[in-house]
């Protein structure tokens, strides 16, 4: 069975997200470039998963000021 892009699940180390505010500018972006995406931000690890699209994911956090890295 294929894993599609639609179902694979990405966590990013985003180093520069240090307050609520930066979680919900990066929520928001999500929102944006994935709607129905689910999202889940642990603030005090500096990290986010998203099930969907990984390079848009990090595109749509790129954008909104921040530097994602693909957690392996």
């Amino acid at each position: 069975m294929t894993e599609t892009s639609a179902s694979k699940t990405t966590t990013f180390a985003v180093p520069d997200m240090s307050c609520g505010h930066c979680e919900a500018t990066i929520r928001q972006a999500l929102a944006t470039a994935l709607p129905g995406a689910r999202v889940a931000v642990d603030l005090s690890r500096h990290e986010v998963t998203v099930e969907g699209d990984a390079a848009k994911a990090e595109t749509a956090i790129r954008e909104a000021g921040y530097s994602p890295e693909v957690v392996e």
